[in-house]
């Protein structure tokens, strides 16, 4: 997996984690908010396509999440702010760097499909350092992605408690900002 294919991935998983908890709640007329502190951990095995280097990733997000019934039809529309802290280490030396997240994320266009499913059209927005052992930043990744995911809405399209995530569908317009080579900046770090 290409290294900002992983970092945005991460990313990209611990909001689509924290969207579909939040589903679990019974609709109502009234907004819904949540809010929480997440933890995981993955261990990746040739990290940046690099043979042989297993990197422990621990993620630590905090979350606050509100669905707001909208149109006519009440389908729910997100938005979302995240604060994610990543650490990324080295297993077999103990090197580690650090990234720190803090984002919004929000449906722009919640379209239902008449099949069952719900696409929606989400813009993420934020800034991403990355910083060495010393706290000095070593890379950089601010701006903004837009995004389309399908949901089985369970056949009540306003009902967000029995929706359920189907897929990915891709990036519609790629990040906006400054784009550091992740990879390039991590590895000689990790691997020092």
């Amino acid at each position: 997996m290409k290294a900002t294919r992983l970092f945005r991935a991460l990313g990209v998983a611990t909001g689509l984690t924290v969207f579909s908890m939040s589903l679990a709640k019974a609709a109502s007329a009234q907004p819904i908010r949540e809010g929480g502190v997440f933890e995981d951990t993955v261990i990746v095995e040739d990290f940046c396509d690099i043979p042989g280097l297993t990197v422990q990733v621990d993620i630590t997000t905090e979350a606050r999440f509100m669905l707001i019934p909208h149109g006519q039809d009440g389908l729910g529309y997100g938005l979302e702010h995240f604060k994610i802290t990543t650490v990324f280490t080295n297993l077999a030396n103990g090197n580690a760097v650090t990234s720190e997240e803090t984002s919004i994320s929000k449906d722009l266009r919640v379209t239902d499909n008449g099949d069952g499913t719900l696409t929606i059209l989400g813009l993420s927005t934020g800034n991403v350092v990355v910083y060495g052992p010393d706290g000095k930043a070593i890379a950089r990744n601010p701006g903004q992605v837009r995004f389309k995911v399908l949901i089985d809405h369970g056949g009540t399209p306003s009902d967000p408690s029995d929706d359920e995530f189907l897929e990915f569908l891709g990036i519609v317009k790629g990040s906006t900002g400054r784009t550091d080579d992740f990879c390039g900046a991590v590895v000689p770090v990790l691997m020092g």
